[in-house]
């Protein structure tokens, strides 16, 4: 099995094999360390040139990947944690979102920047939040979030090499050790693709009946959702289905619109605090577009810090059991 560190690593070592324009910018991503998740392992080793360590400053960094962008070269940038990619909100919302309506259509900026969101981990307040619900919505900016399912890599492989425009790519911390879920190779779980370059997965138990509710849900979200949809199979015989988008903004409702309009039942799940976040928005789409919709509810973390101590944050954070409790609610 392949885990989505490793298809990460390997795509990001396949975009620097296969374009001398790639390069790979961040903090403390040299080896032997190979960045703060191993997510660089061993691309400094074979690339020296262009897998380039930088000071602990994040918007020179992502400022220093935008002229590189504007002069056609393809940077990636590593953000440490996802907290800190705030510092270099200015270079993208203001700067790389924009340049291609300040050019006139003839300038890209073909510039990723990775970074790894969500807790789960104890890393305390400052180093544990889903902070990308605060780019959502920015004209000229890509937000993309990575799942287990299918191939994350081949995600990053087109962000990089075939994406013009810039590119916010979400990657939870818990996803990293997770096994790649091959959606060909599974006998429990039907899985259809919709989408090329950042597809949107429908997900249902293999086999079950037409399904009561619709889930959607995210990055490791989506992980927990599909945990929680087998388990309410099983045991309360509710049968969900599960839609998983890999591109958050801008955000194409199609099936989910589809198959909400089937179920007429919604259950938006999120990491980061609840209120005004992607959740809401899905929800509010939903009403404009799909009258027969019946119930919804949201899932999203507490809106506070998230803390330290284990059981607290467990408290704050989305789970299993809470979308079990909310997918019963609702079908009640």
């Amino acid at each position: 099995m392949t885990t989505v560190r490793q298809a990460l690593n390997e795509a990001l070592r396949l975009c620097l094999e296969t374009s001398s324009d790639v390069y790979f910018l961040g903090e403390d991503i040299l080896d032997p360390y190979g960045g703060a998740f191993k997510v660089a392992n061993g691309l400094s080793t074979q690339f020296p040139d262009r897998v380039v360590t930088t000071p602990v400053s994040e918007a020179g960094i992502v400022g220093l990947g935008v002229g590189m962008a504007l002069r056609g070269l393809r940077p990636v940038i590593e953000i440490m944690f996802g907290d800190f990619v705030t510092l270099a909100a200015d270079q993208l919302i203001n700067h790389a979102a924009k340049m291609r309506w300040l050019g006139g259509d003839e300038v890209a900026v073909p510039l990723v920047v990775r970074t790894p969101m969500g807790g789960g981990r104890g890393y305390g307040p400052t180093h544990s939040q889903c902070l990308e619900k605060h780019f959502l919505g920015t004209p000229g900016l890509r937000v993309v979030a990575v799942a287990s399912v299918d191939d994350p890599g081949e995600l990053l492989r087109r962000a990089v090499l075939e994406d013009d425009d810039p590119v916010l790519f979400i990657e939870h911390k818990l996803l990293y050790p997770c096994d790649v879920f091959s959606i060909d190779g599974s006998d429990e779980y039907a899985v259809v693709r919709r989408g090329v370059r950042y597809p949107v997965y429908h997900m249902c138990l293999t086999g079950s009946p037409r399904p009561v509710l619709t889930i959607v849900a995210y990055g490791y979200m989506a992980e927990i959702c599909r945990q929680a949809m087998r388990s309410l199979a099983y045991e309360n015989e509710i049968f969900c289905e599960l839609i998983v988008p890999t591109q958050l903004s801008p955000f194409d409702m199609e099936m989910l619109s589809e198959h909400a309009s089937r179920t007429h039942r919604v259950l938006t799940v999120e990491e980061g605090a609840g209120t005004m976040g992607w959740g809401a928005e899905v929800v509010a789409r939903l009403h404009e577009g799909v009258p027969s919709l019946q119930r919804v509810a949201r899932i999203g973390a507490f809106d506070m810090p998230v803390p330290a101590a284990a059981s607290l944050e467990a408290a704050v954070l989305p789970s299993v059991e809470k979308v079990k409790r909310a997918a019963v609610e609702l079908v009640a």
